[in-house]
């Protein structure tokens, strides 16, 4: 017989078997559901834009069907968007560094002079003339980064002074009028790097197209990019971590002032004369568009392909506005507007991104590994930046 247990004898531990509320906690639960909410809104963030940007297509076709949704259009968007894309993808470059570039206006215009003084005027061949304006806005742009890093000045008002002395180099050259063709006109082969087409198309898509897939694969493939973005976010960290501030920021302004040459060659090919204001009103598309690109694809950071999708948004809503009748001062007032909810957004988006970004690495699937150290060059890194 066998006897029964003490009540005072302690029972032996019963296995934890986790009941559904622990189950679903692990699985379905709270964390769990924040997860998902937080991928919902990544993805919102991310291609909230460019759902937009179809929306907006939406609405004008079903509101104009006679002329909104037609492939001259489409011709039309790409065909006069382009040099604005060129220019936004410029402006969007040294913001990356945390820098802007306020010269970029006034870069167009005295590039796209230049071509028209050295064609016209000077007689130089078209390709060395649009070779040599796209060589002098990568130093105009080095002369920037020069004067913003070495200079300890603001990037406002260092960019904004050499560009108000573009324009007065612009004004010079041209004696404040107009450079016109004579009657023989410009070579055929020039005018067509900005009226030809190819598969259909308007040939400066493509060039915008490639640009921005040149930029894509420079910030986010090639360790240059992980440079300029670190510098951008935190300069005291690029410091400690040994990347050469001064000469980065340099790179950042020397690309953004070649893609504004590249831009004044095409703005020459397209308006075939030579008008030295015409520039200053794509300073404002250029740098609602770089900034509201900030907020898709990448949320938080300046990125090239969100700057794509920003400018095409751009673009089909002034399209639709232009078709629908509206007024001429309809134009400067949604680039105003939407410049303003660019700057909320991109500020807001660059919270979230800090705030989740706090989480750790195993938990961010898109999350960046760190840059690897960049190579000392004869003590440039070690610098005080």
């Amino acid at each position: 017989m066998t006897a029964s247990p003490s009540p005072s004898s302690p029972r032996p531990p019963r296995p934890h078997r986790p009941g559904p509320l622990s189950r679903l906690g692990r699985r379905g639960g709270p964390s769990h559901l924040t997860r998902l909410r937080g991928s919902g809104g990544h993805l919102i963030g991310a291609y909230g834009l460019l759902a937009l940007t179809a929306l907006l297509f939406l609405v004008f076709s079903l509101t104009l069907p006679r002329t909104f949704p037609t492939l001259d259009t489409v011709d039309s968007i790409l065909s006069t968007q382009s040099i604005p894309a060129v220019l936004a993808l410029a402006a969007m470059v040294p913001i990356v560094t945390g820098a802007f570039d306020l010269s970029i206006g006034y870069g167009l215009g005295l590039a796209h002079v230049m071509v028209m003084q050295l064609v016209v005027n000077d007689g130089w061949p078209w390709p060395l003339a649009c070779l040599a304006v796209i060589v002098g806005g990568c130093l105009v742009g080095v002369l920037n980064g020069v004067v913003v890093e070495f200079g300890r000045i603001d990037s406002f008002i260092a960019t904004l002074g050499t560009g108000s002395m573009m324009y007065a180099v612009t004004g010079w050259i041209t004696d404040g009028g107009r450079i016109v063709p004579g009657p023989q006109g410009l070579p055929a082969a020039f005018t067509d790097i900005y009226n030809s087409t190819f598969l259909g198309l308007p040939v400066p898509a493509f060039y915008v197209l490639a640009i921005a897939i040149a930029l894509w694969l420079l910030l986010e493939r090639l360790p240059l990019g992980r440079y300029l973005y670190v510098v951008g976010s935190n300069p005291r960290a690029a410091h400690l971590l040994g990347i050469p501030i001064r000469k980065y920021t340099v790179y950042a302004f020397a690309t953004s002032g070649l893609l504004v040459g590249f831009a004044g060659v095409l703005l020459a090919a397209q308006q075939q004369i030579g008008n030295p204001s015409v520039g200053l009103d794509y300073l404002l598309p250029a740098f609602v568009g770089a900034l509201l690109g900030s907020t898709a694809i990448k949320p938080g950071r300046p990125n090239a392909m969100g700057t794509l999708v920003a400018v095409a948004v751009l673009a089909v809503g002034l399209t639709g506005i232009g078709q629908l009748g509206a007024d001429f001062w309809t134009v400067p007032l949604f680039h105003g507007g939407t410049l303003l909810l660019a700057v909320g957004l991109a500020g807001y988006a660059s919270r979230r991104r800090l705030r989740t970004g706090a989480a750790p690495a195993r938990d961010s699937p898109g999350t960046t590994e760190p840059p690897p150290s960049p190579p000392q060059d004869g003590g440039t890194a070690g610098s005080t930046p």
